[in-house]
């Protein structure tokens, strides 16, 4: 392919997402019916999130519920997309000589790629795979990976970062639905300028006022550092696909680097 494949970051927040329809869920929906069908999806999700940079490599990689306290409905939700051995490969070998391991058994689709993917592609007719978040390597490295990725898109793989700019669980407030706490507010809106104008600049963003607040854990806040590589890589700022809040403490921004 001559063009590039778009890429995005995606907030997903709550996993009722998935069976939920609302302005968020049709950005998506939206967002996947843009573009020509993709060879492949690579997701990079908050909740593969550890010791060792990897990359799925089965043939029908599971389903993985990865949360607890959700109605059954919820539980019952399945997302068969293929893997994609050959892609896989090829994800190796385009960021040598970064290591990426092949995991051919232990993790499979969670509900960070799913809940979303179930969305923007609903017959999950497309081969899915997901890259681990390397808990044990700084922000930089997760920002240059994703610069080294950006060779896919014109392989026809659609890259997506699904996690949530601001993301704090221990002050959620279930009686503030559409609600955004001003600390909030403020980091999104922070992010959202640097997003949109120079994505090199992400990194200074651990260096905010609010960002203990945001990003307690760094798990959610990664999968964006992937696609500010893809956008630096790009020389193209993302731009806004969709934003709001949560329950106080969640941000539902979705950023998407346009295709070229």
């Amino acid at each position: 392919m001559s063009q590039l494949m778009p890429a995005a970051f995606i907030g997903h927040g709550n996993p009722m997402n998935a069976i939920e329809q609302n302005r968020y869920t049709e950005s998506w929906t939206n967002f996947g019916a843009s573009m020509p069908k993709p060879k492949a999806i690579l997701v990079i999700s908050a909740h593969w999130y550890v010791n060792i940079t990897a990359v799925t490599a089965m043939r029908m990689p599971r389903t993985i519920h990865d949360f607890y306290g959700f109605p059954k409905e919820l539980f019952a939700v399945e997302y068969p997309a293929p893997g994609d051995l050959s892609i896989a490969e090829r994800i190796v070998d385009v960021v040598q000589p970064t290591y990426v391991g092949l995991d051919e058994d232990s993790w499979g689709i969670d509900h960070g790629t799913w809940s979303v993917l179930v969305h923007m592609f609903p017959a999950a007719d497309v081969p899915v795979l997901q890259l681990s978040i390397n808990a044990e390597l700084p922000f930089d490295y997760h920002f240059n990976l994703g610069a080294q990725l950006h060779a896919l898109r014109s392989e026809g793989v659609l890259i997506v970062g699904s996690g949530n700019v601001v993301h704090n669980l221990r002050l959620i407030d279930f009686n503030a639905p559409g609600v955004g706490t001003d600390w909030a507010h403020r980091f999104d809106d922070d992010v959202r300028a640097i997003m949109t104008n120079d994505t090199t600049e992400l990194g200074r963003a651990s260096a905010h006022g609010d960002y203990r607040l945001a990003v307690p854990t760094p798990d959610h806040f990664l999968p964006l550092a992937y696609v500010a590589g893809l956008s630096a890589a790009a020389n193209t700022p993302t731009r806004t696909l969709v934003d709001g809040y949560e329950m106080g403490s969640l941000s539902m921004t979705a950023y998407e680097l346009a295709a070229t």
